[in-house]
C-alpha cells in the first residue's frame, strides 16, 4: 500500500501561484509515476500533469507553460508548481502515483484549490 498526502491548496486571486506538494509513503518501489488530477464540480476529474521517477513529465494543453512539475525522489514528493492561475482552474487536486511493478493506482484524499477573478 502506498499513502499520498498532499498539501499547499487554497485561495488565491487570478494572476497568482500556487504550489502544491504531495508526500508518498509506505510501499515505494523506484519505479514510478507522480502527479496531479483535478476534479470541478459537476465535471469528471481530469489529468493535469505526471513525472516519472526519471524525471520525464508529461502535460495536459489547459496548463502547459502555466504549470510546471517536479519531484524529489529521496523524499518521495513531488511539486506542482502553478502560476498565472485562471478561475478555471479552480478544483479539487489529487495527487496520483502509479506503481508500475504492481501495475497499481494510488490516489490521495485531494487538495482545493479556488481561483477568484
Amino acid at each position: 500500500q502506498v499513502q499520498l498526502v498532499e498539501s499547499g491548496g487554497g485561495l488565491v486571486q487570478a494572476g497568482g501561484s500556487l504550489r502544491l506538494s504531495c508526500v508518498a509513503s509506505g510501499s515505494i518501489f523506484s519505479i514510478n509515476t507522480m502527479g496531479w488530477y483535478r476534479q470541478a464540480p459537476g465535471k469528471q476529474r481530469e489529468f493535469v500533469a505526471v513525472i516519472s521517477n526519471g524525471g520525464n513529465p508529461n502535460f495536459a494543453s489547459s496548463v502547459k507553460g502555466r504549470f510546471t512539475i517536479s519531484r524529489d525522489n529521496a523524499k518521495n514528493t513531488v511539486y506542482l508548481q502553478m502560476n498565472s492561475l485562471k478561475p478555471e482552474d479552480t478544483a479539487l487536486y489529487y495527487c496520483y502515483y502509479r506503481d508500475h511493478i504492481r501495475t497499481t493506482d494510488y490516489w490521495g484524499q485531494g487538495t482545493q484549490v479556488t481561483v477568484s477573478s
